[in-house]
């Protein structure tokens, strides 16, 4: 579409062309967009704002950021990874977006918002809401994890995610192999030698270690003391301290993950979409190539009323203050992935979900996937997706315009 002539408020869609990468990344179209970059441009020019689409080059570091200082808004599409991929350096890029926030430029998401949110101790953040669980521990030095887990593997199942994975790599679903846990919490502590019950959740492989090996693992890594591991991750999850995103959380065990979990899509405040991803028969993680299913759900579903009233009225207004966020508003599209964590047998409008993530950082339009290019069609483009999804991504396109229109216009 044309940009307006006198826009309500300028803006701009911030990507990176990866050079080293074939058609400029996994998420290009044949003109080095990205595949979804439409509907977001779109969608704010309809409102009356302009969006030009640019992109960051790092020989031009300080070029580009004088640039950004004359938008009102910018919106950061740059999939994890890819700046450095490209030769740059993400926390240079990050510091510079942060100034630019500060002089009042608002950006959708900020560094801030994308670390604060998609960090693990998140859930701890949240543990008193509706969505969250009480029991859910952060553990940031390794004295601080092997008091924790100690204590909390003896008493039930527990989850312990790591902070820097993706995909599910460094979450681990555990349970002692003898099922001996204590009938009150604090009752007693696991020994070193007490044999647990391991999963990883990338892609549901077991695997059995003392509990002595499991915290020298996440400690410090593969070494003598921690025994042969067939992971695809190599431990040191607290490695560098919290300042460094060296962290571990740890979570109750919820045995209903076997049947999914739900996947909100939000834009700003708005859900306009509900995904249910099962696991494969015998696993537990629904990530993507571990060969789950997904059914699809208006954002109007009966079935999880209880969640999305609990969710979106009573507790999103106060997700982004116990995120340290208060002066941030709700990302501009993102998602949050929920476990049941009742009883099997609980009635639907009484079933409680908590949150297992949230997720800001460049979430696709899953509209717009027949736009990237990939080996068998190396010149995909706009003009292959469907005139249905076309539709459907216009919706959400347009539904975000007059989302930040309004958060601008405050």
């Amino acid at each position: 579409m044309e940009q307006p002539k006198e826009p309500k408020f300028k803006g701009a869609l911030c990507q990176i062309f990866v050079r080293s990468q074939p058609y400029g990344g996994s998420d290009k179209s044949n003109n080095g967009h990205r595949y979804d970059s439409v509907p977001f441009a779109n969608g704010m020019i309809t409102a009356g704002m302009s969006c030009q689409l640019i992109h960051y080059l790092h020989e031009d570091h300080d070029a580009f950021f004088e640039l950004c200082k004359a938008f009102n808004f910018i919106i950061v599409r740059c999939n994890p990874g890819q700046i450095k991929a490209d030769g740059g350096d993400q926390q240079k890029f990050d510091d510079a977006m942060r100034v630019v926030r500060k002089t009042g430029v608002q950006i959708w998401p900020s560094p801030d918002v994308m670390e604060k949110m998609g960090a693990k101790d998140a859930l701890c953040k949240v543990a008193t809401m509706n969505i969250g669980l009480e029991d859910t521990l952060a553990y940031y030095s390794p004295e601080e994890f092997v008091a924790g887990f100690k204590k909390t593997m003896a008493f039930q199942p527990r989850v312990i995610k790591q902070n820097r994975g993706s995909s599910g790599e460094g979450i681990w679903i555990i349970k002692l192999k003898e099922g001996n846990y204590c009938k009150e919490y604090g009752e007693r502590s696991c020994e070193d030698g007490e044999k647990l019950s391991l999963m990883e959740a990338n892609d549901n492989h077991e695997e059995e270690h003392t509990v002595a090996e499991f915290i020298e693992f996440c400690v410090s890594g593969r070494n003598d003391k921690s025994g042969e591991w067939t992971s695809k991750g190599v431990g040191k999850y607290l490695e560098g301290g919290k300042a460094a995103g060296g962290q571990l959380v740890d979570q109750r065990f919820c045995p209903r993950i076997v049947e999914g979990e739900l996947r909100y899509n939000l834009i700003v405040d708005a859900l306009v979409g509900i995904i249910h991803k099962k696991p494969k028969e015998g696993g537990i993680s629904a990530v993507g190539g571990t060969g789950s299913t997904y059914t699809y759900y208006g954002p109007e579903e009966k079935l999880f009323d209880n969640l999305t009233t609990n969710f979106l009225k009573k507790d999103l207004p106060h997700v982004m203050p116990a995120l340290d966020l208060a002066e941030e508003p709700v990302p501009l599209w993102w998602t949050t992935d929920f476990i049941n964590s009742s009883p099997e047998g609980t009635k639907p409008e009484e079933e409680k979900w908590i949150v297992g993530e949230f997720n800001c950082s460049c979430v696709g339009i899953s509209r717009c996937l027949a736009a990237y290019c990939k080996e068998d069609t190396p010149n995909a483009s706009w003009d292959d997706i469907s005139e249905e999804d076309k539709a459907e991504a216009k919706k959400y396109g347009d539904l975000m315009g007059e989302k930040a229109l309004a958060i601008l216009s405050k």
